[in-house]
């Protein structure tokens, strides 16, 4: 007996919608839809998964294509948005390049909330929070994801410090040694926030600053010099091994 394929089938495109989403017409223009009408040469009744991180994940189908719109009908919620573990990832801004692969592995490994912050040395300034904003969607859309990270505005060290949330673990990447970071990790079951500094790390002030937080756990990421991106995927993927949903039920 033959068997029945798949449906939706595997290769199914996803999208992000800004909307959150619910049974019935949906149209589409713009990027969205030159991708589907001309990248993907969409027809009526071929299916697209939609999401739009407040409800999860839908099916759609094309119900009528033009040259630059369509509109799909929105079908069936295929499965609810993800749970996400409460770590946020505060990280010095990179050059381009390094800070959106930086907000695609955030992404992907599943943090729920992404800090950039300035420090002294700090070598961008100045972020496009739309940019980066842009390439989480698309890590979400390629990975089966359901839900984004939070993305906040950049904010000053001191300012951080001063207004940081009382009972959040803040585990700090110290170059100069700390706890290894599983060590540290392991023991705490709570919020969490993984913080990394710029290519020049911190400060000694800052350091100083940093270490006199209460909230705060210097950790060490090992014997090898890491760059800051490699550092903060390393540092998340500890956490999420230690603390976070790849341990048994976090």
């Amino acid at each position: 007996m033959t068997a029945t394929p798949a449906w939706p089938p595997q290769s199914t495109p996803r999208l992000f919608i800004e909307a959150p989403l619910a049974p019935g017409p949906l149209r589409l223009d713009g990027p969205q839809a030159h991708y589907l009408v001309s990248v993907m040469r969409f027809a009526v009744g071929d299916p697209v998964k939609l999401f739009d991180d407040v409800t999860g994940d839908w099916l759609a189908i094309a119900r009528d294509v033009g040259r630059r719109d369509l509109t799909l009908e929105v079908t069936e919620c295929l499965r609810p948005r993800e749970p996400v573990p409460d770590l946020w990832l505060v990280a010095a801004p990179l050059k381009k390049g390094r800070v959106d692969w930086l907000a695609e592995k955030a992404c992907e490994l599943g943090v729920d909330r992404l800090v950039p912050v300035l420090t002294s040395r700090t070598v961008v300034d100045k972020l496009k929070l739309d940019r980066l904003r842009a390439h989480m969607i698309e890590a979400a859309e390629q990975c089966a994801r359901t839900a984004l990270p939070a993305l906040a505005e950049p904010v000053k060290l001191a300012a951080l410090l001063r207004d940081w949330a009382a009972g959040r673990a803040l585990f700090f990447a110290d170059e100069t040694g700390g706890v290894p970071a599983f060590d540290a990790m392991r023991t705490h079951r709570g919020p969490a926030a993984i913080l990394i500094g710029p290519e020049g790390g911190f400060t000694d002030e800052e350091r100083t600053a940093i270490r006199a937080h209460p909230d705060a756990v210097g950790i060490g990421l090992g014997p090898r010099i890491l760059r800051a991106d490699t550092a903060a995927a390393a540092a998340v993927s500890v956490w999420m091994a230690a603390a976070g949903d790849w341990s048994e039920t976090a």
